[in-house]
């Protein structure tokens, strides 16, 4: 889920053409076991958001009789809602997510998702509705929104297909706010399903399910023939006025197939061809097929993309998903910016703390510029900045792209490649140790090496910086602005590229 989506006045215009590329939106990708080296279902992704990074591993947590939750929107957002109490579960998960602090109405912390101790991983990812749909949406709205449901699946479900169900539980009692539509991938070590929400404030859900055998790239997110009889089949879940909604609307004539996108979506472009960034979903989709049976470092590959991974990149995120797998031992590959120039970093649920550098800093955080630091922070904001450290090494290397790029990129795989090498003798250690009954020391092993791997991975950043610097100074690269605006105009963002042309990088010109 973006910061700033297509801005909301585009959305309610449909001012962008189909073909033209979409900014400030979160990619998923889904690779059935079917297809990767190692049996794992695997997912992996972008958060496109202006704001803050930072990582969280929440612990799960008892919580009293009658406790709620605020969830929703407030009257800020570009459609105004109001923010409502919703009971909260007696127990809630343990998971891993990377937050962010704004998207305008929607209060902090937010999260596209992430995995939970269950082994449910949730992405997600924009999907505009047709304009009527958006028109029609009661003001204020109220119900949860994208952000709410992400985290209410890792908190709440078991499995992907428990996720799907509790969306469309919640969207039933308490009704859903949004910005003008939204999906979300859940998956676990079997299946995903693509869930998508729609404005209109009239309960509206479809999800279809993905298979061992199924890839699938949201950017937006997309679910095209649907059956009617979608009740009665294991592969599809909705609401119940699905299809009786798009009949009353003549949207659909009740013949022939019922294709979810084109009756719901956006009309003035295609499901797998329109409203990309640099690569349609099906070109994405193919270069993934291209790689079957997909590894890790192949997801990391695809993510990392200068198509993708770019200054509107908040970080990067690549998770296998095994069958029995000990909670402890769930892995999640985090690059604490976008990709492209920050190398992933693997993290556990077994870790017990996050090093401050990759912690809540004020960097890009909602209301920094307007008021000094809270004392309670003052220890963590005087550490470096993982998000900020990687920020600087992709404005240098984007300076250069030609130059720079390929070196910057062989030296993330070289760094990423050590933790590769690792993974065996760090989880067999400490499953051994679990398997002991020595938990906390295997928490206290994984904590250790996530740390080390955090701290070396910052110092990988400072060495770039250095001497991507010092590149740009012996070549008189370093050069002053010309001009006084510092913020982005609404034209092209930081990028390895040249006006959008991924086959003609900057330096080129």
């Amino acid at each position: 889920m973006p910061l700033r989506h297509p801005a909301m006045s585009m959305l309610l215009a449909l001012s962008a053409l189909a073909a033209s590329p979409v900014a400030w939106s979160s990619y998923a990708f889904y690779v059935g076991k079917d297809f990767t080296e190692s049996g794992a279902v695997m997912i992996g992704g972008t958060g496109e958001e202006v704001s803050s990074h930072w990582l969280e591993i929440v612990p799960a947590k008892d919580h009293d009789s009658g406790e709620t939750l605020s969830a929703g929107v407030t009257q800020d957002a570009s459609i105004p809602g109001k923010l409502l109490d919703i009971p909260q579960a007696p127990h809630t998960y343990r998971y891993l997510s990377m937050s962010y602090s704004d998207y305008v109405g929607f209060p902090a912390p937010l999260t596209n998702g992430g995995v939970n101790e269950h082994g449910v991983a949730v992405r997600d990812v924009w999907a505009t509705n047709r304009s009527e749909l958006i028109d029609m949406t009661q003001t204020p709205q109220r119900g949860p929104q994208y952000s709410d449901l992400a985290r209410l699946v890792m908190e709440r479900a078991k499995t992907a297909r428990e996720g799907v169900e509790l969306i469309g539980e919640l969207i039933e009692k308490h009704g859903y706010s949004t910005y003008g539509g939204n999906t979300h991938l859940i998956a676990d070590d079997k299946e995903g399903w693509v869930v998508w929400e729609f404005a209109g404030s009239q309960g509206l859900w479809a999800a279809e399910r993905l298979g061992p055998d199924d890839i699938r790239v949201l950017y937006p997110g997309y679910i095209e023939d649907f059956p009617t009889d979608y009740q009665d089949n294991p592969d599809y879940m909705g609401s119940d006025n699905l299809v009786s909604f798009a009949e009353e609307q003549g949207w659909y004539d009740g013949s022939g197939s019922f294709n979810v996108f084109e009756v719901y979506g956006r009309q003035d472009t295609e499901a797998r061809t329109g409203g990309y960034k640099y690569m349609t979903q099906a070109e994405l989709e193919q270069a993934v097929e291209e790689m079957v049976p997909v590894t890790e470092r192949d997801m990391m590959t695809r993510v990392r993309d200068p198509r993708i991974a770019d200054d509107e990149a908040g970080y990067g995120q690549v998770i296998s998903l095994f069958g029995d797998t000990d909670s402890d031992l769930i892995r999640a590959w985090v690059a604490p910016t976008g990709s492209m120039a920050a190398p992933f970093v693997p993290w556990w649920l077994g870790v017990q703390e996050v090093p401050p550098e990759y912690g809540q800093h004020r960097y890009l955080t909602k209301g920094a510029a307007s008021s000094f630091l809270n004392p309670d922070f003052q220890v963590q904001e005087a550490a470096d900045f993982a998000g900020r450290r990687f920020k600087q090494v992709m404005y240098l290397t984007c300076a250069k792209p030609d130059t720079f790029l390929p070196r910057v990129t062989a030296m993330l795989e070289g760094f990423e490649q050590q933790s590769f090498d690792d993974l065996a003798w760090v989880e067999t250690s400490a499953r051994t140790l679990i398997e002991q009954g020595e938990r906390d020391a295997a928490r206290k092993l994984l904590t250790h090496y996530s740390q080390t791997r955090a701290a070396d991975a910052m110092e990988l950043g400072g060495t770039l910086v250095d001497w991507l610097t010092a590149s740009l100074d012996l070549e008189g690269g370093l050069r002053a602005p010309e001009g006084a605006l510092i913020n982005d105009q609404g034209g092209e963002t930081v990028n390895c590229l040249v006006n959008a042309d991924p086959d003609k990088p900057r330096d080129a010109q």
